[in-house]
């Protein structure tokens, strides 16, 4: 699923860590229904995380059709001690949920080279991070842990004497951003790595349609139950009159675009009314309310993301199923060599 330009972390389905969504403002409000009186309607995925969401989404990576994280798990523990010693990290930045167990694969790996001092998990709620801090420092009590309440490009500050950084985005978070948004969290992360830094990135592979279609729609429907979520979250947001029963979920695959897309889909014509911002919108029966969406790839199209924003994938794993794949990405040679950043 995409959020704004600056990404959330989302390690699920459509969305990767939990996290609850920011108090609502103006702009955001305007947000919301500009999305809601579109044509055709849609819904940022971030609107799906309030505490029960997040709890659904737990459950949702649970699930015998969700294969992601078990993929990931295989990679990092295959390739976790090559990752360690190619990339020498004494800063680990993680974007995203902290206490995953593929996270703590790579802190194992980089603590047994040696050099790794400090772990930065980096989310936009700060419920999640103080559970993912207290979790990774009662497991690692030498270890330096600094939770970073912030957006994924937010710049870190970390002092020089701090890198190598190791950053890390993991799930499929990626391919639930828009190609431009996708180039600009690249370039965004590009402009605040030196040289010696790097980002292992988590990217879900092109496959057979029924699994990747079946991870966004599993049987005991954890899935759609989350979706139906952001409902609940826009009736207390908007004061707004959304009804779950109204509407069904659908998950469709975009042999096109290759991506899987998640809707809400109306079961009637109806009205829902926006109390809050003193508005009434109508759903045609049949009508899609989009979600997100998924983005499948192929290492070409992850190189050449890659070099458009100066980066260079210098190394490229996968499960033995070939679902999914991790990069390991740096600064492009030429990058190295003039200093430039992209712009």
């Amino acid at each position: 699923m995409a959020s704004s330009v600056s990404p959330r972390s989302e390690s699920r389905p459509q969305a990767i860590g939990a996290q609850a969504h920011p108090e609502t403002t103006t702009a955001q409000h305007h947000e919301l229904l500009s999305g809601l009186t579109a044509r055709p309607k849609h819904l940022a995925t971030k609107w799906l995380y309030d505490a029960c969401g997040s709890v659904l989404y737990t459950d949702i990576i649970r699930q015998p059709e969700y294969y992601i994280d078990e993929a990931e798990r295989e990679i990092i523990g295959r390739h976790g001690a090559e990752i360690a010693a190619l990339t020498r990290a004494r800063s680990l930045v993680d974007l995203g949920s902290g206490s995953g167990r593929k996270t703590r694969l790579l802190i194992d790996a980089l603590l047994a080279t040696g050099s790794l001092e400090q772990c930065v998990p980096v989310d936009v709620s700060s419920a999640a991070l103080r559970t993912a801090a207290r979790a990774l420092g009662s497991d690692y009590p030498g270890l330096r842990i600094l939770p970073y309440a912030a957006e994924f490009t937010a710049p870190l500050d970390l002092n020089p004497q701090d890198g190598p950084v190791l950053l890390t985005f993991f799930g499929a978070t990626f391919g639930n951003f828009r190609p431009l948004e996708r180039r600009r969290f690249l370039a965004a992360l590009r402009g605040r790595m030196r040289p010696g830094d790097a980002l292992l990135l988590g990217t879900d592979l092109v496959k057979d349609v029924a699994t990747m279609t079946a991870a966004y729609d599993d049987r005991a429907g954890v899935t759609a139950a989350f979706v139906k979520n952001g409902l609940t979250v826009l009736n207390r947001e908007l004061d707004a009159t959304f009804r779950q029963g109204d509407f069904t979920h659908r998950v469709t695959w975009n042999p096109h675009l290759e991506r899987v897309e998640n809707a809400l889909q109306a079961r009637r014509a109806h009205r829902v009314d926006l109390a809050a911002l003193g508005r009434t919108i109508s759903f045609d029966h049949g009508e899609l309310l989009h979600v997100g969406v998924s983005t499948k790839f192929r290492e070409r199209g992850v190189r050449e993301e890659a070099a458009a924003t100066d980066l260079r994938v210098s190394h490229w794993w996968t499960d033995n199923a070939r679902r999914y794949a991790v990069s390991l990405i740096t600064v492009a040679d030429h990058a190295h060599a003039h200093g430039t950043h992209p712009h």
